[in-house]
């Protein structure tokens, strides 16, 4: 999951928001990370999420994950102004 964030968006609560994801107990995510872009051009998102599942039901098991949702409403609604995914089978 691609991000960009609101110019508003403070380090700390993208950093909030980071934690909390990460903190999210669910069985089935493996290999989570979370990237801040390293600003070296403009047109760049601000920051990356990557997780790998152990298959398509975990991962729509997890967009339904009551977790997952106190999470994307507490943390990443405020400070989000764009969200691009990249699904794929590996």
């Amino acid at each position: 999951m691609l991000l960009k964030f609101t110019p508003e968006a403070t380090d700390a609560q993208i950093d909030a928001f980071a934690t909390a994801l990460a903190n999210v107990p669910f069985e089935g995510r493996h290999n989570f990370e979370f990237h801040r872009d390293a600003r070296l051009t403009d047109d760049a998102m601000d920051a990356v999420v990557i997780a790998d599942y152990d298959d398509e039901e975990t991962y729509r098991a997890w967009v339904c994950d009551p977790g997952h949702d106190k999470v994307r409403k507490e943390f990443l609604d405020p400070i989000r102004k764009q969200r691009e995914r990249l699904l794929y089978r590996f």
